[in-house]
């Protein structure tokens, strides 16, 4: 499996950077932070097995789905953080959609696929198809 990294923000980013330069402001490109979770995969005799980092991602902002043997992970991440001291108050935002796709192996059994999130975990195993026993063919 060969993770697909999708980052929806770059071409953006690249137009704004030109932009800027033909134009020459002197004015700080800002960046758009995106959200790229990490992934372990792990292959063993019965299956694959991915953890996907989703800190601050909810459960019911998940979405996983498999389409041409591909698994796709996506979802949104609000995370805020506040603090405050005596004369100021500083708040921090990160939000943002993400997508990770996977190309499935063709022993992959795509219908017994089991997902678990825990803990700002996303757990996802991909059986093995059983291996076909031989066929022994009659000649007539």
């Amino acid at each position: 499996m060969w993770p697909t990294v999708f980052d929806p923000f770059k071409e953006l980013q690249d137009i704004e950077r030109r932009l800027g330069a033909v134009l020459h402001t002197n004015k700080p490109v800002q960046k758009v932070e995106t959200f790229t979770p990490a992934v372990n995969e792990k292959v063993e005799e019965k299956g694959y097995h991915l953890e996907i980092d989703l800190p601050g991602v909810k459960k019911e902002d998940i979405e996983t789905s498999v389409n041409d043997n591909i698994l796709t992970i996506s979802g949104e991440r609000k995370l805020e953080q506040q603090e405050e001291k005596d004369n100021y108050t500083r708040i921090e935002s990160f939000f943002g959609r993400f997508e990770r796709s996977f190309k499935l192996p063709s022993d992959a059994d795509v219908e017994n696929i089991e997902a678990k999130f825990d803990d700002g975990v996303l757990k996802i195993f991909i059986p093995k198809k059983p291996k076909a026993a031989g066929k022994k063919i009659e000649i007539k």
